[in-house]
């Protein structure tokens, strides 16, 4: 099993390296650490997990790229609150990443609320969603800057008012993205752990209502934040040279997918692995089977519409 990855823990004594553990006392095989993993319910895969490039020895590294490299999901968290240092910290954090042409054209409402926290849970259809310690909403907010320009004696409502249309909408989409992976990297940065919450979108009328948000403000995404309650194992990601291309995309689109059965084979290993009592599908099994799921009923258009904005100009 050489898939070119070096798999670490934080114990010292083992270490899944080119397909064998060496461990103490010894050696032991794929087959035999598939089964040991089986038989004690992952327990040992579920440390402090990091998958590291094997072919990749000389990558630089530092605290921040061992905490990105190390990024899981969590959506289980501790009962314990976050201190409001920790959290200060983290908002401040999201507010200095990028922002293009220093619009701020983005917000993060900060729900404390629990009935407001189980609304939200209902939308995205996960429980967890609702005892999360701290738990955000970040949107596209173009209201802020409406009142800003009527008060410079520009009309939102007239054709001059250009934040409404749909360069600015991606704009500050953008932005809205890139502030929440800030908070998400610094939380991660801190030992906390987060799960980004796209599940929200699929009540997006109902977001609004419940969060009051007014007209040129949209939600982009949420963000779950909290201690761990639970290890998984960091996810496989493709080979470098099926995402990252020199200069052009390349013309030979078979050729990229060249790698696709091993990565297969990885996927469907790890999620063996994570779930074992029920089958996975390969990774491009995955592709296919989302490729047909039927997402005509989340327009954007119209719900965008009913915010101010004008998507179509």
């Amino acid at each position: 099993m050489d898939d070119g990855f070096c798999w670490l823990t934080d114990d010292s004594s083992l270490e899944f390296r080119q397909g064998t553990i060496s461990q103490s006392t010894g050696t032991i095989s794929p087959a035999q650490f598939r089964h040991t993993i089986s038989a004690f319910h992952c327990e040992v895969i579920h440390r402090d997990v990091r998958r590291l490039p094997c072919d990749n020895k000389a990558m630089v590294t530092n605290a921040t790229i061992e905490a990105l490299l190390g990024r899981r999901s969590i959506r289980k968290f501790k009962d314990e609150a976050i201190d409001d240092d920790t959290r200060a910290t983290l908002e401040t954090v999201a507010q200095h990443a990028a922002s293009s042409q220093f619009l701020n054209d983005w917000s993060a409402i900060r729900i404390t609320d629990p009935a407001t926290k189980a609304k939200l849970a209902e939308f995205g259809h996960q429980p967890y969603i609702a005892t999360a310690p701290l738990l955000y909403v970040f949107v596209i907010d173009e209201h802020r800057n409406a009142r800003i320009a009527e008060r410079k004696g520009i009309d939102p409502a007239s054709d001059e008012f250009h934040l409404k249309y749909s360069y600015r909408f991606t704009q500050a989409q953008n932005d809205a993205v890139l502030a929440l992976h800030a908070m998400e990297t610094a939380a991660y940065s801190l030992g906390l752990g987060c799960v980004i919450l796209g599940s929200l979108l699929n009540n997006i009328p109902g977001l609004i209502d419940v969060l009051n948000l007014p007209e040129y403000t949209y939600p982009v995404l949420g963000l779950a934040i909290g201690k761990p309650d639970q290890n998984p194992t960091v996810k496989p990601r493709m080979p470098r040279t099926m995402q990252f291309f020199e200069n052009t995309y390349p013309a030979d689109a078979d050729g990229v997918l060249d790698q696709l059965p091993a990565f297969d084979e990885e996927v469907h290993r790890y999620y063996d692995l994570r779930q074992a009592d029920r089958p996975v599908d390969a990774f491009s099994d995955q592709v296919a089977t989302i490729s047909r799921q039927d997402v005509s009923h989340q327009t954007l258009l119209d719900k965008a519409a009913a915010q101010g904005f004008r998507l179509d100009q």
